[in-house]
């Protein structure tokens, strides 16, 4: 009971939140009045789906510029009806429909499958409808799914997107070189089976061989679910043929405007910074990327760092956009605005991808730097190794990332343990730096190493440690043996062999203060953000069983590992 009753009074603290951002955008309320009303609209195969339809009240003759989007979230149904009003009392119309199985629409829940072909229907209604002007699009997350899935087939009504937190790449969703993303799609698919999971969600993850989880834990087969944990590679046909290869291709085939926001600590980034760059250059002319300090849900999750900057007003952004696509009839100004963590400062760029001034390279070495770590140097020294046991029975958890959402506790940049708090996490440490350093772009790391296994994985943990010695985490990043360098498919490897690897992260915008460490963490696990890597070869979802592997990660002249920061001169 008292669960229950903190959640409802979170979520009386999320409306209230939301009240207020429409309270304090410079949009004044232009109709006193709102009407409301539903109808079940049919699609092309009968099955009718709950449409709700909110306008300023009139006398009915007057058409408004409308936003639309579809949902299959009926627990979120109080916050966009609050949203629906608010947009509706400042002179837009707000039409949101039900996905097929959920919230009131008939038929059966299936993700993803209806969508376009739903969508389409719904969206050639609302052209025909009088009392709608022109349309813009808005979602966040499966939301936005919705609206890229049939960005390319819009009627002409339709003359924007306003798309957050999603991407139209799935297998960058799902993997990183062949390992899964637990935290995101384990986790959905058990909110979102059409059917009650009571099973626990660690146990879920943790489950051998995992593609029989659905029928052990969860009352039966998810074959969807069953495609995306075995089809890891990205020149499997599943990914470059039908409904994924389709979604993927979309953001080359739109015409209009598109506003991107996203964050640097939500689980879609990556895709979603795919999907900008795939843009046709007709829609990249008058489009918006903006990346801010926030995770899925849109709030900083950045720490031990000041960051009055930091919030966004996701209902004035909402307003800015779409009275300048739809009420004004403008096509904006081309923009990538993003937040750099650490100097709480917005920066534009006029393209993505970032490309660096220089890069600056810090050198794993065998001096010790600190009690239990490793130096990082300016150049490489004294040939060495190091190594650790990785046992996939006791993997590393995750604490601190870009890549998790049920997690939650676990998201953003989060103070770290000291160097030493695991026998298989080796840590490299720098000397205090001169000045101060703005990373901006894609962080990598250049190892070369061995293991006694056929396939294995090896993971990295950047972090600035402050001059009191406190330690938060920037980017993660984790590679295997098998998809090393980014291989798009499986490659061998031959066991005690050394091999030149390139870990990569995620972009960010980070400024390293002038007197901070750099501390890089190597390991090789990250649960539940990743799957665990049994230390056999093969699909990671049909292993049986683990086996301990012996790792080694070498450095100095000879074998020069080292992490590679992507520096910006004019911030």
């Amino acid at each position: 009971m008292a669960n229950q009753e903190n959640q409802n009074a979170l979520f009386e603290q999320m409306i209230a939140f939301i009240r207020k951002q429409y309270e304090e955008a410079p949009y004044p309320v232009e109709y006193d009045e709102v009407e409301c009303f539903e109808e079940m609209l049919p699609v092309r195969d009968g099955v009718r789906l709950r449409t709700v339809f909110y306008f300023p009240k009139t006398d009915g003759k007057k058409s408004f510029p409308t936003i639309v989007q579809r949902t299959c979230y009926p627990d979120m149904e109080r916050m966009i009806r609050i949203n629906a009003e608010e947009l509706a009392k400042r002179g837009f119309g707000f039409v949101y429909q039900y996905c097929r199985g959920v919230g009131g629409s008939e038929g059966i829940w299936r993700p993803n499958d209806n969508d376009r072909s739903d969508g389409k229907d719904f969206l050639d209604h609302l052209n025909g409808m009088d009392r709608i002007e022109c349309m813009g699009y808005q979602g966040a997350s499966y939301l936005a799914f919705t609206g890229w899935v049939m960005a390319d087939i819009l009627p002409e009504k339709v003359k924007s997107l306003y798309l957050t937190v999603y991407g139209t790449d799935r297998h960058t969703s799902a993997y990183k070189d062949g390992l899964f993303r637990h935290d995101i799609l384990t986790a959905w698919a058990m909110g979102n089976a059409g059917r009650p999971i009571t099973a626990d969600y660690m146990e879920s993850c943790r489950y051998r061989p995992h593609v029989e989880v659905d029928k052990a834990l969860w009352g039966g087969e998810l074959d969807w679910y069953r495609d995306w944990i075995t089809n890891t590679s990205r020149t499997d046909p599943y990914w470059n043929e039908g409904f994924w290869y389709m979604l993927s291709q979309i953001p080359r085939k739109i015409n209009i405007p598109v506003y991107i926001g996203e964050g640097w600590y939500d689980h879609h980034l990556g895709s979603a910074l795919k999907s900008y760059i795939a843009l046709s250059e007709k829609a990249k002319a008058h489009s918006v990327l903006e990346i801010g300090p926030w995770n899925h849900s849109g709030m900083p999750c950045i720490y031990g760092h000041t960051h009055r900057n930091a919030h966004g007003n996701s209902a004035l952004k909402t307003l800015d956009w779409f009275t300048a696509t739809l009420k004004n009839k403008e096509l904006p100004e081309p923009k990538v605005r993003f937040y750099m963590i650490g100097a709480d400062e917005w920066l534009e760029r006029s393209s993505y991808p970032f490309v660096p001034d220089e890069e600056a390279c810090f050198y794993l070495s065998g001096r010790s730097a600190a009690d239990r770590a490793y130096a990082l140097e300016a150049e490489p020294q004294a040939d060495g190794q190091t190594g650790y046991v990785y046992d996939p029975d006791d993997p590393v958890p995750s604490h601190g990332a870009e890549s998790l959402f049920a997690t939650q506790s676990e998201i953003g940049s989060l103070k770290q343990p000291e160097c030493g708090f695991r026998d298989d996490v080796i840590s490299f440490v720098s000397e205090p730096v001169e000045t101060e350093l703005d990373i901006i772009g894609q962080i990598k790391a250049r190892l070369f190493v061995s293991s006694d296994a056929e396939d294995t994985a090896f993971t990295i943990k950047v972090m600035e440690v402050f001059p009191d010695g406190s330690a938060y985490n920037i980017r993660n990043g984790i590679t295997t043996l098998a998809y090393r360098n980014g291989s798009p498919e499986r490659i061998t490897y031959t066991p005690n062999s050394v091999v030149e690897i390139v870990i990569d992260t995620w972009d960010v915008a980070w400024r390293i203060r002038k007197g901070s460490r750099i501390r890089v963490d190597i390991s090789s696990s990250n649960f539940p953000e990743y799957a665990v890597h049994s230390n056999f070869p093969g699909i990671w979802s049909l292993q049986e069983k683990t086996r301990k592997a012996n790792q080694t990660v070498y450095f100095g002249k000879d074998h020069p590992s080292c992490l590679i920061l992507p520096i910006s001169k004019s911030g």
